[in-house]
């Protein structure tokens, strides 16, 4: 997910989209911790789009 893309969605879908993120992300782990998943790739991909989405939702905070 671009940087771009996060930045037009509004607070609600944002605070929305990290906690679904949030769950895919556990659920990749425990996926992989179980049997490897194809593209270990995928969890850094999670972690660093829950960052971005976390990052843009602070800055709306800050600026309020």
């Amino acid at each position: 997910m671009k940087i771009a893309e996060i930045k037009e969605m509004t607070t609600a879908d944002l605070a929305e989209r990290i906690q679904t993120e949030q769950a895919n992300y556990k659920q990749m782990l425990l996926n992989h911790a179980v049997s490897p998943l194809a593209n270990s790739a995928q969890i850094k991909a999670a972690r660093r789009d829950i960052a971005r989405l976390k990052t843009v939702l602070r800055q709306r905070e800050l600026n309020k």
